[in-house]
């Protein structure tokens, strides 16, 4: 990973259809080494893919909320069941097993609060392994995902900043 995989990940994260040569121009490099890095970013598996950005409100999602779960049983079988049931629920747009106080913290959009609450009573609460949950509802988003953070000295070795022996 050197310095113009950094700004490839950068571009594509800031616009991923954007064009080859267009990339290329604004790099100020070949469309043919362009398509050859882009090319293995991809196959390494560090660029997995690319998507739209979507406005939830025109989809009629008008209730973002956070809810975090904590499990009665800690078993693997309850924690496999339960996350495979996280998985089929499509209003459960991102969930993280956590350490602490709860053992899941999921982010979950619906077109309102009385769907938000089939979806924690009904759907979420008839999982196995369910225990409990909270319900933090969002009032606004302050900063939205725009990508992950490329910084220059993130890929440099510890000998590159001076702690190698």
């Amino acid at each position: 990973m050197d310095k113009l995989d950094q700004k490839i990940l950068e571009a594509l994260q800031a616009s991923g259809r954007k064009k080859n040569a267009d990339l290329a121009r604004e790099l100020e490099v070949a469309p043919s080494t362009m398509l050859e890095r882009v090319r293995r970013l991809e196959s390494s598996g560090i660029v997995k893919g690319y998507r739209a950005i979507i406005d939830p409100e025109k989809l009629g999602l008008t209730v973002q909320a956070f809810v975090s779960v904590s499990l009665y049983r800690h078993n693997a079988e309850h924690i496999r069941k339960f996350e495979e049931g996280i998985r089929r629920i499509p209003y459960v747009r991102a969930c993280y097993h956590l350490t602490g106080r709860f053992d899941y913290l999921l982010y979950i959009a619906a077109r309102d609060l009385n769907q938000l609450g089939v979806l924690v009573k009904k759907e979420i609460a008839s999982l196995p392994g369910f225990g409990k949950s909270e319900t933090f509802l969002a009032f606004s988003e302050v900063k939205s995902d725009e990508g992950w953070p490329i910084e220059n000295d993130l890929f440099s070795s510890s000998e590159e900043k001076g702690h190698g022996n």
